[in-house]
């Protein structure tokens, strides 16, 4: 299998992404939250944002292609 098949399979979509985030910022709130895990759990939590920011940013780019298209 292809490097770039494997990313495709492995790849998360947006709302599997936003669900993963939920679970992490509620983890903050929890009675599991530990002060050690902490630091770790919030960069994931920065990283995972991150990701649902690019992929909105393209989602919005793709709809305006697709309106100038179909204005045309």
């Amino acid at each position: 299998m292809t490097e770039e098949k494997a990313d495709k399979k492995t790849k998360k979509s947006l709302n599997q992404k936003i669900e993963e985030l939920d679970k992490k910022v509620e983890w903050f709130y929890s009675d599991e939250f530990e002060i050690e895990k902490a630091v770790p759990n919030y960069k994931d939590a920065l990283e995972l944002s991150s990701e649902i920011e690019k992929d909105l940013k393209n989602l919005k780019n793709e709809i305006e292609i697709l309106n100038e298209d179909f204005t045309k």
